[in-house]
């Protein structure tokens, strides 16, 4: 293919042989750089605690699926811990400056005030944009530490049984992101609520009970 012998003679090596020489001391001796992370100095890596007081957000994004070749429609999920009040909204596109005035908005939807906002390591929160909306807003901003995966479990399990269940798995295109939040802000999302607060009078009832 390239022109040289030398592939040639490659080519004709054994797998046993090259493990002999990888045991050699010509190539022990070399040294290779490991890659170094690159820490973002944006958040902190800690684990979410709320300690009992209502105000820290949990979120995540659920794509829906390409359309013809194109990039669907994403699912932004926030789910307060303590409560469990959740609201959810669509967006075309997860660029910073797409996703920011939308944040903003469902942060305002919640009826208390923010202390925490807890995301994933994914760029489209890890950013100077939602870094200084948060700032403004005077909430706290951590994402997933690695090796825990259950910092965010609570959004697996959201994401599966409201964005799934209800959205289901059918390709959306992006043209419909307006049509689908007016269908969140009318319909799913007062369901949620009243869901919520049913399960919560369920969970009083079930402890009262002798």
């Amino acid at each position: 293919m390239y022109g040289d012998n030398q592939f040639q003679n490659l080519s004709e090596i054994s797998v046993s042989q090259i493990d002999n020489l990888r045991r050699s001391w010509r190539y022990r001796g070399k040294r290779f750089p490991h890659t170094r992370p690159v820490a973002a100095r944006i958040s902190e890596r800690a684990r979410p605690e709320p300690h009992g007081q209502p105000g820290y957000v949990r979120i995540d994004t659920v794509h829906q699926g390409d359309y013809e070749g194109q990039k669907g429609i994403y699912h932004i999920n926030a789910v307060e811990e303590v409560t469990q009040w959740e609201i959810v909204a669509s967006v075309s596109r997860i660029a910073e400056y797409d996703l920011a005035p939308l944040l903003e908005s469902m942060l305002n939807q919640f009826p208390f005030q923010g202390r925490g906002f807890h995301s994933c390591n994914g760029s489209e929160y890890v950013n100077r944009a939602i870094a200084k909306l948060l700032n403004r807003l005077l909430i706290r901003f951590i994402r997933s530490r690695p090796r825990h995966s259950n910092d965010n479990g609570l959004m697996e399990t959201k994401n599966w049984t409201v964005i799934s269940k209800n959205m289901g798995y059918v390709p959306i295109p992006q043209s419909r992101a307006d049509l689908l939040n007016s269908y969140h802000r009318d319909n799913l999302n007062p369901d949620i609520i009243v869901i919520t607060f049913l399960n919560v009078i369920e969970l009083i009832m079930h402890y009262r009970l002798p």
